[in-house]
């Protein structure tokens, strides 16, 4: 069966969630929520009905069902403030209320049926600095630090989109690329970006260690690179740490990274060429010539 709501399909035969021609990078018992709340759109579900559902019944935490839901509303581009989705009716649950239909898919495909993939036209470089942010990859054994790297990296996108000086990539258009092998250079041609930013998330016992790395797209140059180190106490506060770290390091590295740019960049107009030959003879001392 295939659910079709907005651009999304969902394929429960699959497994699979695609977004156009993508393939959204979902958890199991993510995806096992949202069949469950499409199965059902016609009625609330209740917290126990999704707990015997998608956990055979076993104790969950109200938190960590909250975390799985919000990670679904953000797989297929909803959020807890917008509920254009899934709605939540405090005390009674959750329920599917985006307008969907059913298709069934057919047995067979002929080859010659199957579109060749058409290679992602390459975008053109924006005036200033432009960055995306990659999902971090959970180098752990546990799968729960899944979303504690997806709620970082959603953090960092939106604090350094705070800057009016920056154009930073959507994470709808990031995690397109979550859980495949990428190459930096293809990354910044298909998105438009000149910088990327990817890291990673290990965890061992009560301790965190997160990598970050800033590249530049169209070299595949490091710019920067660090490890934060932590203990793994409160989760929010630890994203909230790791993330201004980030940022703070991040900042420097991009406007350093761009004057550089801007020095090698010859400029084509004589007019500023004549300024810049005027500037520069007030700060040379001038020497006699001296008569041999």
């Amino acid at each position: 069966m295939r659910y079709l709501f907005e651009e999304y399909a969902f394929d429960t035969d699959r497994r699979e969630l695609h977004r156009g021609a993508n393939v959204v990078a979902i958890a199991p018992q993510v995806f096992d929520l949202l069949d469950y709340l499409l199965r059902n759109r016609e009625r609330v579900v209740s917290k126990d009905d999704l707990i015997k559902a998608i956990w055979d019944g076993r104790i969950v935490s109200d938190a960590a069902l909250t975390t799985r839901v919000n990670v679904a509303r953000s797989a297929i581009g909803d959020s807890g403030e917008e509920q254009r989705l899934i709605k939540t009716l405090p005390r009674k649950g959750f329920r599917f209320v985006g307008p969907v239909r059913e298709a069934q898919r057919p047995l067979s495909v002929a080859v010659t049926e199957i579109p060749a993939e058409q290679p992602k036209p390459v975008l053109p470089l924006p005036d200033k600095p432009s960055l995306a942010v990659l999902p971090f990859t959970n180098l752990s054994s546990d799968p729960e630090q899944e979303y504690f790297a997806d709620g970082m990296v959603e953090d960092i996108i939106t604090g350094l989109s705070r800057s009016k000086s920056l154009f930073v990539i959507a994470r709808h258009s990031t995690f397109t690329y979550k859980g495949k092998a990428v190459d930096i250079k293809q990354v910044g041609r298909e998105l438009g970006v000149r910088y990327v930013l990817e890291g990673s998330v290990r965890k061992a016992g009560n301790r965190v260690r997160i990598t970050g790395q800033l590249i530049y797209a169209t070299t595949g140059a490091h710019l920067w690179a660090d490890r934060f180190d932590s203990q793994l106490e409160d989760i929010f506060d630890l994203q909230d740490q790791v993330t201004s770290c980030v940022i703070g390091a991040i900042f420097p590295q991009l406007e350093r990274a761009e004057i550089e740019r801007a020095k090698r960049k010859p400029t084509g107009s004589l007019e500023a060429y004549d300024y810049y030959l005027r500037a520069l003879s007030s700060f040379l001392p001038i020497h006699p010539r001296t008569e041999y």
